[in-house]
């Protein structure tokens, strides 16, 4: 074959296939895949054709589940063993081939000076693997407000890492945040010798700061701290007015993890918006580094670049979770770039070294008319047009849900026209504001999946309709308040945002009725100190505040009449807002179904080259519409995964099922049940020459009960 054609063709190919090997993956080592965060796997042992071959090859249960616990893992595996954490934030590795347990680590039986009662029980979503060229093999997860590093090997704590194996993160961040709640919730990520880590915060005016912090892996020191609220001669710090608000704003946190370019020594953080989530009259101003893509030497936590996607937020469109390092075509170059998912709908695509808009992104007005007094509105929002927006985000009576009977259908449109609802960024208010797409999206903690082969990226929305209705705050109080009196103050300022005003729950917080069946005034009060899942710690209520909101709360009638004693304690102005929401209320038809038409849920191939959607799917059923042969979708939580077999996986949505789509065309090829709905992404690894697809299934959301189990699918033997 002397043929030169056929010879460049020869090493045209050589060249292709050394490239697919030395990217060849054949565990999941980092969260999301690989600090690309792109989700994708190249194994391709599962493909399209043998898909439907799926069955479970080994399922391990944590044992620990309780009626409200959740697990939203993605689950590592390095050297052939899986590293979880169960619902009761209990770390434990397995042989990934079996799910036979070999470690497990409980955090609470361990902590010194904690009990099993003031320990604060928070959603985990992963844990971060180090080594050192194969030896000293760590893990770093948080539990609580502690930061645990586990050798990897034993399941024991490393001893010379910051107190016995844990650091306590309310410390090194230059103030005293002892009594505010601080957890982290998503893994951090490792860069040479450093854990780069960030925290979820409270969304309450009360919050602590989010600053982003690096600690040496091996002692736990402190390398370096970004501060997300910027200090006098920092910048960002002139982006907000009161040039005191950095002593006492919290949030604008990197709640959502990191992605990196490790070559470029660059990582990439999301930040979330700043406190107290929706009403910005005590953080006038642009609210620098909230709401912005911050792009940082990892190194030395020095700001490279940022992009703000929303000025002074007011809506809680926290950025949902890190951004994606993909690479593009334009104009026939080659331009690396981050794809930055939104809750809005929108996508930020972004130059991965300067931070500069790949395509414009116009600052367009909004409304900025309010009845909130001392708030000012930002007058304009950035909003990309390329891509389109995945979500529809405006809320017209032409959208309203068409599906129910018409006295359903009046009723939704009633309340509808008695609600401001003209645009996306219509301030919150006390007639009702629409918030669509809802608080938790448009896109979710789950992220996309990024095929680096084509250019498509993969994004699960839910479209589900909220109403933010605010309320006067009665901040005055009387000289001389019974319990019950300072019981129903406090719970307007602490507790009803997301329970509700009568006790009765919103969003995704429970009810709070019936709480004396299952709480002594004691238990109550542990359970404000240390917060558990979503409800953070409240240790800033004196024992006197928490016994009056226990007599309200708990309806003792015997604590209510008694006169309350006020704290003797300094009072903070920036904590005294004027105004509370009702509440995370979605806006539902009398049958419980979102009051928008459907999709509710959904999956889509974004072609980020051409900026075209290939294809959307439904995204989950309703099992009596699907009945009907009506695919609705669901709202869902979790992210996907994609692979070079050619299939999209994912589960996330509320009918107990996990999911593989062709990639190319959006066929639905494969689908399992599941034993609990598995909000949570997967993971593609294989070992012994054989391919695993594992999910979490802990349900717990959307009213959905509570599992405790890892599944993992093998092609039939």
């Amino acid at each position: 074959m002397n043929n030169p054609f056929f010879t460049y063709l020869s090493i045209a190919v050589l060249l292709i296939a050394f490239s697919s090997c030395s990217s060849y993956q054949t565990e999941w080592t980092v969260y999301g895949g690989n600090k690309a965060n792109n989700h994708y796997s190249s194994l391709r042992s599962i493909d399209t054709n043998n898909v439907s071959q799926l069955a479970i090859g080994w399922e391990y249960h944590t044992g620990d589940a309780d009626a409200k616990t959740q697990i939203q893992v993605n689950p590592l595996v390095v050297d052939g063993v899986l590293y979880g954490v169960s619902p009761k934030l209990k770390l434990f590795a397995l042989d990934a081939a079996t799910g036979k347990a070999i470690w497990t680590f409980d955090p609470v039986a361990t902590s010194q000076g904690k009990g099993k009662n003031n320990f604060s029980m928070n959603v985990c979503r992963g844990v971060t693997y180090f080594s050192n060229q194969g030896k000293d093999k760590r893990i770093f997860y948080a539990a609580g407000s502690d930061l645990y590093c586990i050798d990897a090997v034993k399941g024991l704590p490393v001893e010379s890492f910051g107190d016995k194996g844990k650091l306590d993160l309310h410390k090194d961040m230059g103030r005293d945040l002892q009594s505010l709640y601080i957890a982290s919730t998503t893994p951090g990520i490792i860069y040479q010798n450093l854990l780069i880590l960030g925290t979820r915060v409270a969304e309450s005016a009360d919050a602590a700061p989010g600053y982003i912090r690096a600690y040496d892996v091996y002692t736990g020191k402190l390398k370096w701290l970004f501060h997300t609220i910027p200090q006098p001669g920092e910048e960002g710090y002139e982006s907000w007015q009161d040039k005191n608000a950095y002593q006492h704003i919290g949030g604008a946190n990197a709640w959502a993890g990191f992605s990196m370019d490790e070559e470029k020594g660059i990582v990439y953080a999301p930040i979330g918006s700043a406190s107290y989530d929706f009403y910005g009259g005590k953080r006038l101003g642009a609210d620098l580094y909230a709401n912005s893509i911050l792009a940082l030497d990892a190194k030395t936590g020095k700001k490279i670049w940022h992009y703000q996607t929303v000025h002074h937020d007011i809506w809680d469109r926290d950025l949902p979770a890190a951004p994606v390092l993909v690479n593009l075509q334009k104009d026939g170059k080659r331009i690396e770039a981050i794809a930055q998912l939104t809750k809005s709908g929108f996508i930020f695509l972004l130059d991965r070294t300067t931070g500069k808009p790949i395509y414009p992104i116009p600052e367009k007005p909004v409304p900025t008319s309010t009845d909130l007094k001392e708030e000012l509105v930002w007058p304009t929002q950035p909003m990309p047009d390329f891509p389109k927006p995945f979500v529809r985000q405006l809320l017209t009576e032409k959208d309203l849900n068409h599906l129910v009977p018409d006295s359903s259908f009046q009723d939704i449109k009633k309340r509808w026209a008695a609600t401001l609802h003209d645009h996306m960024f219509t301030p919150p208010s006390k007639q009702g504001t629409i918030i669509f797409p809802g608080f938790d999206g448009g896109a979710e903690w789950g992220g996309s999946s990024f095929d680096t082969t084509t250019g498509i990226l993969y994004v699960n929305a839910s479209e589900m309709p909220w109403i933010l209705t605010m309320r006067d705050v009665p901040n005055k109080k009387k000289r001389n308040e019974t319990n019950i009196e300072a019981g129903k103050r406090i719970y307007s300022t602490s507790c009803m945002a997301c329970h509700g005003t009568e006790r009765q729950g919103s969003g995704n917080y429970p009810s709070l009725l019936h709480l004396q069946q299952k709480y002594t005034v004691n238990g109550f009060s542990e359970l404000l100190a240390t917060g558990r899942r979503r409800m953070p710690a409240n240790q800033q209520l004196s024992e006197s505040e928490k016994i009056a909101l226990a007599s309200y709360v708990l309806d003792i009638k015997s604590l209510q009449a008694k006169n309350f004693i006020p704290p003797v304690k300094a009072e903070d102005a920036y904590f005294n807002m004027p105004y509370t929401s009702t509440g995370y209320n979605k806006f539902l038809t009398k049958e419980g179904y979102p009051a928008v038409d459907t999709p509710w849920g959904s999956l889509q191939a974004i072609n980020l080259n051409t900026g075209k959607t290939e294809w959307k799917q439904t995204l989950g059923d309703y099992p009596e519409l699907k009945a009907r042969g009506i695919h609705s979708g669901t709202e869902n939580y979790g992210g996907s995964v994609v692979t070079a077999g050619g299939l999209v996986f994912i589960a996330a949505t509320s009918d107990h099922k996990i999911r593989a789509f062709q990639k190319r065309t959006g066929q639905l090829l494969w689908e399992h049940d599941l034993p609990a709905a598995g909000f949570a992404t997967p993971s593609v690894y294989e070992k012994n020459g054989v391919q695993y697809l594992v999910i979490a299934c802990g349900g717990g959301k959307l009213g959905k009960p509570s599992g405790d189990s890892y599944v993992a699918f093998r092609l039939k033997k």
